[in-house]
């Protein structure tokens, strides 16, 4: 099967394929996980974006709890350090009318099995705790996830877009040669609806993050409040985001949103404001036409999909990957 993206969804998959004793070959247009891959802050946290049961809220709820044996497993076959931390979620109200807004949204998301349960926190109206809310360094997961793959004799050729899939599935074309399989999967985030006519529309949403050093242990949970959080690395390094910019590929800083975060991050916590970001980046998250990711096979050919998955392609990452698997067995099952 040959993959187009190498992000942590295309990566994720071909590991996941490779396993089950399919040979994978991968493509990217760049570095192997150098795109929203690269750019996310990690957070894996049903309780920050979801409120309503739905097929997504399932997905992540599913995905959330596959996460411990994913990084387990991704560690012990890349033999590479992943800062994975289960430390919850403490989100912050200022106000009453704040305050009144979390305590319904936590009443809708207990109907749909997301945990939460009142906390305090300084200067804070109101408070409430996710103790299931976990972060992951997607950096460190798309690394370990390279290696992997290599250490399992597949391909990822980097710097190698992509420029005709073949609508029957037997193989794809790009800038430097014309490549046969039995089988396509297309997982190039914003870009995937640009490889093939008829695709669920994609295209990118722009979220500015910025970074400051610290020192361990200074956060000890992920904290939220609206669009603003933050997290903490192990290594001290501490992630504030986010913004919500449609300004289509331009990757542009916007110093204007940088200060913004700044400011919001240090309403949180206000050691902040005497801190300079020692680092300021944006990605393009993968949106699509609809709230659920496009993981599907295509009718009446061996192509497969695997986009969309917007501000949460790292948390679905092991469900949307063992959802491929299913599917590509099921086919061949058939043939």
């Amino acid at each position: 099967m040959l993959i187009v993206g190498a992000g942590i969804i295309g990566l994720s998959c071909a590991w996941r394929l490779s396993g089950c004793g399919i040979e994978v070959t991968v493509f990217d247009a760049g570095t192997a996980g150098g795109e929203a891959s690269w750019a996310g802050a990690g957070m894996l946290a049903p309780g920050g974006e979801m409120e309503e049961e739905s097929p997504l809220l399932r997905m992540a709820m599913r995905s959330l709890q596959m996460y411990p044996r994913f990084v387990e497993a991704l560690r012990e076959a890349s033999g590479a350090a992943i800062d994975y931390q289960r430390c919850g979620a403490i989100e912050l109200a200022f106000d009453d009318a704040e305050a009144d807004d979390l305590e319904r949204r936590a009443a809708r998301q207990a109907h749909s099995g997301i945990r939460s349960e009142p906390a305090a926190y300084p200067r804070a109206a109101a408070a409430r705790f996710y103790p299931d809310d976990a972060l992951v360094n997607p950096r460190d997961l798309s690394a370990a996830l390279r290696i992997a793959c290599c250490r399992s004799n597949i391909p990822v050729h980097e710097h190698e877009p992509v420029v005709e899939i073949y609508s029957d599935g037997s193989g794809l074309r790009t800038s430097k040669a014309e490549y046969r399989d039995d089988g396509v999967l297309i997982a190039a985030g914003a870009w995937s609806s640009d490889l093939l006519p008829d695709l669920p529309r994609t295209f990118p949403v722009r979220g500015h993050l910025i970074a400051f050093d610290a020192a361990p242990g200074m956060l000890h949970t992920i904290l939220r409040r609206g669009s603003t959080y933050l997290l903490q690395r192990d290594s001290g390094s501490l992630i504030a985001g986010s913004s919500t910019e449609h300004a289509g590929f331009d990757r542009t800083i916007d110093a204007g949103i940088v200060q913004d975060i700044h400011q919001r991050a240090s309403r949180l916590l206000p050691d902040l404001s005497l801190l300079q970001p020692t680092e300021c980046w944006n990605g393009l998250r993968p949106a699509i036409e609809g709230e659920v990711p496009f993981i599907a096979k295509l009718p009446d050919v061996p192509i497969w999909a695997a986009f969309g998955h917007y501000r949460n392609g790292i948390l679905l990452a092991p469900d949307t990957s063992q959802r491929i698997e299913e599917l590509v067995l099921a086919t061949n099952e058939h043939k």
